[in-house]
């Protein structure tokens, strides 16, 4: 039998360390209007970089053949032709939108990252970081206009 001393602090620990598991990550939706601009279907890297702007993780992209990749240029470069680390799908055509929702870290909320996208059409301009806006509470749910393909984005926590 456990001496009831030792009952609450060892219950106060079970409980520290049992509350991480269920406050690590949250859902976050990412959504990416498209503009009209009259193309293919647009191949999109949605991914995340730190307070120096260094390449962390992708979170999505679309656009389903590796060899045109490269034209997402910012990101490509950033991750160092090492493999896609996120998801892919489909590319997405002109006026639709890129519903993305995904468990994100507690930690890279409110801590200087940025949320970038690039973006590229066949036979058409490229737009390396498009978009850039800091992933943050206060940033949540407010659009931010692409300065090409995208005509806004934003995000829900």
């Amino acid at each position: 039998m456990i001496p009831m001393k030792y009952v609450f602090p060892m219950t106060v620990l079970a409980a520290a360390l049992a509350v991480p598991s269920f406050a690590a990550a949250r859902q976050v939706t990412f959504e990416t209007q498209m503009s009209n601009y009259g193309g293919d279907g647009a191949y999109v890297a949605l991914y995340l970089t730190d307070r120096a702007g260094q390449y962390h993780s992708t979170l999505w992209v679309a656009g389903p053949k590796v060899k045109y990749h490269r034209h997402l240029r910012d990101w490509s470069r950033a991750k160092g032709g090492a493999r896609v680390d996120g998801v892919t799908g489909a590319s997405v055509g002109a006026g639709k939108t890129l519903r993305v929702t995904l468990d994100l870290a507690d930690t890279l909320i409110d801590a200087g990252y940025e949320v970038r996208i690039d973006t590229a059409v066949e036979d058409m301009k490229k737009n390396p970081s498009e978009v850039v806006a800091p992933l943050t509470t206060a940033g949540a749910n407010k659009a931010v206009q692409g300065s090409g393909y995208v005509k806004s984005f934003r995000y829900s926590l």
